[in-house]
Formats: C-alpha cells, structure tokens, sequence
C-alpha cells in the first residue's frame, strides 16, 4: 500500500470529472419540489381547518334542534309480549319446576291404565306391559290389519 496521493485528473477544487459521463445543473429544480410540498402543507391543514369548523357548526345546530324524547307514560319495567321465553324477564314461572312437572306427568302417563274409548275398545296398558306384549306375540306385518279381540 502506497501512501502518497494519486492524481485523478482533477485539482481540489473542482468536482469529479469523468468522459463518459455529465452532470447537468438544470436536470433538477429544487425550487418546484419546495413550492409543491409548500402548497400541499397548506392545503392540507385548510382542510383540516375547514373540517373543524363544519363539525363545530353541526355540533351547534344538532344542540340547538334536539329535543329531548317525552317520558313514558308507565311506570316500571317493560316486557316483550307474550309468549315470553322461560327464565326471562317478566315470566313468572320456574323454568325447572315446569320441567320436573312435565317429567312427572308423563311418567304418570306411561304407567296408567284405562279405557282410552270404551266403546271402540281402545284401551291404554303401561309401557313396560306393552313391551312385553309385542316381544311375546312381534308386531303385525307391514300393511297388515291389527287383530281385533
């Protein structure tokens, strides 16, 4: 490595030169670049200002044209009509009482026996009686008439 200085074709005052390529100082105007930026600033904050003042005055007119809606005329809580769902507002039944009611009827049901109509000599059995009758005797064929007694 050599430590003295190497010419390049130029002196220290002046700027690199080279053959094959140029500079020209009008390739790019500077002042046209700030003059845009300049008139995009103030546009944008006219607009930003402009904006302000249209929400202000439609704030102002909205305050000055609101009315406050007149108070209801009952008094207490206000429920959908019926039927309303179980367990919601303003129903007054017991979801979970209805269902172990309902449980329990049908239980009852299935174990009753009676007379269903009497006279066509329709009659209501337990389920689990009915069960043991059909695994005794099958059920009838499909399309087949039931017996009769």
């Amino acid at each position: 490595m050599s430590t003295e200085h190497h010419g390049h074709g130029q002196s220290n005052d002046e700027r690199p030169q080279h053959a094959d390529v140029s500079f020209e100082a009008t390739d790019v105007r500077s002042s046209m670049i700030f003059k845009f930026l300049t008139y995009l600033g103030i546009t944008v904050i006219a607009s930003f200002i402009l904006s302000i003042g249209i929400y202000k005055g439609l704030k102002n007119y909205w305050i000055s044209t609101y009315e406050a809606p007149p108070p209801s005329r009952e008094a207490g809580p206000h429920f959908p009509p019926e039927p309303r769902m179980q367990g919601m507002p303003g129903h007054l039944t017991d979801p979970q009482n209805d269902m172990r009611e309902k449980v329990e009827a049908d239980t009852k049901a299935n174990n009753e026996l009676g007379w269903v109509d009497k006279n066509a000599g329709i009659a209501q059995i337990p389920v689990k009686d009915a069960m043991k009758l059909i695994v005794e005797k099958g059920l009838p064929a499909a399309g087949a008439p039931a017996e009769k007694k």
